[in-house]
């Protein structure tokens, strides 16, 4: 009976409103008191009956929680015939609960996604050479794997034959492939996007990264629901203290009505009502202003937090390569300098502070408009040959590249011959084009000049990916690439630290250059590059084993370890659906700028809820010295300044309705929808439209 109870909450929570909704129709529509009352009654038996039930369950081990003093409070105002104070009291209690509690049980679904995105079965050479698909669970350490174009690698292993470009962003976070060959590692998870390895498995099932990646999950999410919530550690106190009252109190006056009405007065809806308003006019600002938050204790934690840890890719950037270099040369090899250079190397374009947006093309940096404005119409030559050949690839470096210069006419290149890992050539008018790393002209014979090596070594040192572009045997161009500090960044780190953050930390998997590069830029109080998931979150362990409270911005499957792992787990909105479903905050359209309104929201938020505890906890205490110690205060008295209470508790949880921050973005509405937009796996998306 009991578990069928609770299983049909949601249920019995819907019929005790439409009963509610009878009684009131009945007694001021058609004024019938009978039917008024029948209604109100059977309403406070049938929600009564889930909070009776968990009582029940709590005192079985000896806690007193809020859920004994709902149910007091109904028992007694039963008795005294007061059916209003029953069903306000129910009602309101089952739909804050039911609230919470559905948005705490999506985090749920991250495991599931998690084992989806698993590889679920792997090429296994036989003792004949053949290959043969077996599950993966069957895979051994030491078999010999193949993994083919758009196949997830399915062991951690050593690449023992053929090339290939990875998309290790599962793992590391990072959005630009690695080229990998005889000798490199490889781990499960991670997706062959252009090739064929073979691989020996090194680690295969659990004992992978990835595998380590759903058990850290797992792990973490076991321990966060294990806490409990703040009202029920308020309540294990003070429920105790009002019965003692209340049976001193009846013993003493030897009048049962003084003791029940002491009961009622000393259950308040306020208390009741107090705390979950507050958590949803601080849950409805939120949602207005693109955060999503998932329950009042998540608010509590993050009200407390002290430190900030974000991951570097995707969240601190905008996870999309972009063209932030151009230096040009002449057929010798000498720097072509112009109005923009830096007077030493080629001409330099664009720099990091620029940084503007993923959508915004940088303005210094020559388009399809600049290309006939007085340029060398050789060099402009140049840039539709390599838009012509990088038109032909599909590599991240290559798309922004196109997607950099923009609607030019692009050239119908011939011979394409790509180079996995390192580059692409291709013939256009009899000129040989070449396009890729340094290394790759080098070894093609084409060497740089000196002028060309401390372009290439400035922009390496800036954390840029190089991209070369040689003519008929001569470099013309020297492209850098990287991912783009989100805009504002700077600013909301500022804000963070002036709402109370004590410590901001970068973790990330790129190269600890490009990570000592931003923290020069954004000043963190510390940044480690270099890491696995399994070593993000020993960081995030080390961090609240010294006693830290932390909080951990993501966008990854990578990052869900340490989402799910700190005291508060904050996931991009467009990011991987594991990270949104492990975390406990959610922003919409991955703006970072909603971060500090998140934090100053929640604490502002535990400080109303405090207060609507206060005013509860102080009209009972008036109450119920007035009720002992005069002769005035009748139930008639004490009932008005009880609802009084409830509307105070109400009013000043709805100013919460009316927090912004000092930067503000506009209301705005979300919703969060599935969409099969990455390599078939469905991806939480939070859109966003300005009302």
């Amino acid at each position: 009976m009991q578990t069928f109870v609770l299983r049909h909450k949601p249920q019995i929570t819907v019929i005790s409103g439409v009963l509610i909704v009878i009684g009131l129709v009945a007694r001021f529509a058609f004024h019938s008191q009978p039917v008024y009352a029948a209604a109100f009654i059977a309403a406070s038996i049938i929600g009564v009956l889930p909070i009776l039930v968990q009582a029940v369950q709590a005192l079985r081990v000896r806690v007193m929680s809020i859920d004994v003093l709902v149910s007091i409070a109904v028992f007694g105002a039963f008795l005294i015939g007061s059916w209003d104070e029953s069903v306000i009291v129910t009602f309101l209690f089952l739909v804050g609960g039911q609230i919470e509690r559905y948005t705490l049980n999506q985090t749920r679904s991250a495991i599931n996604a998690l084992t989806d995105m698993a590889p679920q079965s792997a090429a296994v050479r036989r003792a004949d050479g053949t290959f043969e698909t077996v599950p993966v669970d069957d895979v051994r350490v030491g078999d010999i794997v193949k993994v083919t174009t758009g196949d997830r690698i399915p062991v951690d292993g050593t690449v023992i034959s053929g090339t290939g470009l990875v998309n290790e962003s599962a793992i590391t976070g990072e959005p630009i492939p690695v080229g990998k060959a005889a000798g490199s590692s490889a781990s499960a998870g991670t997706l062959l996007d252009d090739g064929m390895l073979t691989i020996r498995a090194d680690m295969v099932g659990e004992d992978t990264t990835f595998g380590k990646i759903i058990e850290l999950v797992e792990n973490a999410q076991d321990s966060k629901s294990k806490e409990e919530r703040f009202i029920d550690r308020f309540a294990a106190y003070y429920t105790p203290a009002v019965l003692i009252i209340a049976v001193i109190v009846g013993l003493a006056t030897r009048r049962i009505d003084l003791a029940i009405t002491m009961l009622v007065l000393g259950c308040p809806g306020a208390l009741v009502i107090g705390v979950p308003v507050s958590n949803m006019a601080g849950i409805g600002n939120g949602a207005r202003h693109g955060v999503l938050i998932k329950g009042s204790e998540v608010t509590h934690r993050l009200s407390s937090a002290d430190t900030f840890v974000f991951d570097k890719t995707g969240t601190i950037t905008v996870g999309v390569p972009q063209v932030t270099d151009v230096r040009r040369y002449d057929e010798d090899g000498t720097p072509v300098a112009n109005d923009t250079g830096n007077g030493a190397g080629g001409a330099h374009i664009g720099s990091f502070e620029e940084t503007k947006d993923v959508a915004a093309r940088d303005s210094s940096v020559p388009d399809a408009s600049a290309l006939d404005a007085g340029s060398d119409p050789a060099h402009d030559d140049v840039v539709r040959y390599l838009v012509g050949v990088e038109s032909q690839s599909q590599h991240p470096l290559a798309k922004a590249i196109v997607r950099h210069f923009g609607d030019i006419p692009v050239p119908q290149v011939d011979q394409v011959s790509v180079v996995t890992g390192g580059g692409i050539s291709a013939v256009h008018d009899n000129h040989r084009i070449l396009v890729g790393s340094p290394r790759f002209l080098e070894a093609d014979g084409i060497a740089l000049t000196s002028s060309m090596c401390e372009d290439a070594s400035e922009l390496e040192m800036q954390g840029d990916s190089l991209v070369a572009v040689a003519v008929d045997g001569s470099i013309r161009l020297l492209l850098g690439i990287r991912d783009r500090l989100r805009l504002g960044v700077a600013d909301d780190i500022t804000r963070l630290r002036r709402l109370g953050a004590k410590t901001i930390v970068l973790l990330s998997g790129d190269n600890q250059r490009a990570v000592d590069l931003m923290t020069a830029k954004l000043g963190f109080d510390r940044a480690i590059g270099g890491l696995l998931p399994d070593e993000k979150a020993a960081v995030i362990s080390g961090l609240r084993d010294d006693g830290h409270r932390v909080v951990f911005v993501g966008d990854g499957i990578n990052d869900s370890p340490s989402i799910a792992l700190a005291d508060v787990g904050i996931a991009m909105g467009n990011g991987a659906d594991v990270a949104i479903d492990t975390s406990d905050v959610v922003l919409a359209d991955s703006d970072f700028s909603r971060l500090p309104h998140a934090y100053g929201l929640a604490k502002h938020t535990v400080r109303n809820m405090r207060e609507n505890i206060a005013i509860a906890v102080g009209t009972v205490a008036l109450l119920l010295s007035g009720l002992v110690l005069t002769t005035w205060l009748t139930m008639a008295v004490g009932m008005f300044v009880h609802e009084a209470s409830v509307l105070a508790v109400i009013l000043n949880g709805m100013r919460l309705l009316r927090y912004r921050t000092d930067r503000n973005h506009g209301t705005r509405h979300w919703n969060i929808r599935k969409l099969d937009t990455y390599q078939g796996q469905p991806r939480s998306v939070i859109d966003t439209v300005a009302a």
